[in-house]
């Protein structure tokens, strides 16, 4: 049985703004209106529920509000250089060079801040975090960019 939220219709929604290095035109600092979704694919229990909703909206909740209105920035990259001084954040990539202010900027342990290693992130801490049932199998976090441009991500369990 599929359990299925979609971030459009129950507000899991968030604001950032990123840039993707060496790509044509997503190299430029942009910024997307992003929907999480996310499906479980289990089992009902005894109570006839794959999971309780609640418990994965809250969880879906926190962590978005950690990312809006941030400027997202991959600590994990090759390609860009990010360095903390005097309040800001200096990020160089492909003879680009940004500054911000510190409370502006959420450094993500991924390589690139695409939808697809946001999701794949986002999924590996919802595992890592929530006690699923025996009976769930697999997650998957899905990001919209936009409508229609969804990257998944699924971590069987």
């Amino acid at each position: 049985m599929i359990l299925e939220i979609d971030g459009g219709y129950a507000g899991i929604r968030f604001s950032s703004c990123h840039f993707i290095p060496m790509h044509e035109k997503c190299s430029r600092l942009h910024g997307h209106s992003y929907i999480v979704r996310m499906r479980l694919d289990g089992d009902t229990d005894d109570s006839g529920m794959v999971m309780d909703f609640v418990i994965l909206k809250k969880k879906l909740r926190a962590m978005i509000d950690e990312m809006d209105h941030m400027v997202l920035l991959p600590s994990a990259s090759k390609t860009v250089r990010i360095e903390r001084k005097n309040g800001s954040v200096e990020a160089v990539s492909c003879g680009k060079r940004y500054v911000f202010p510190a409370e502006d900027v959420l450094l993500l342990d991924v390589c690139t801040t695409t939808a697809e290693e946001i999701s794949r992130m986002m999924t590996e801490k919802i595992a890592e975090d929530v006690d699923f049932p025996k009976t769930v199998r697999s997650i998957s976090v899905g990001l919209d960019e936009e409508r229609g441009q969804t990257a998944w991500y699924t971590k069987v369990l």
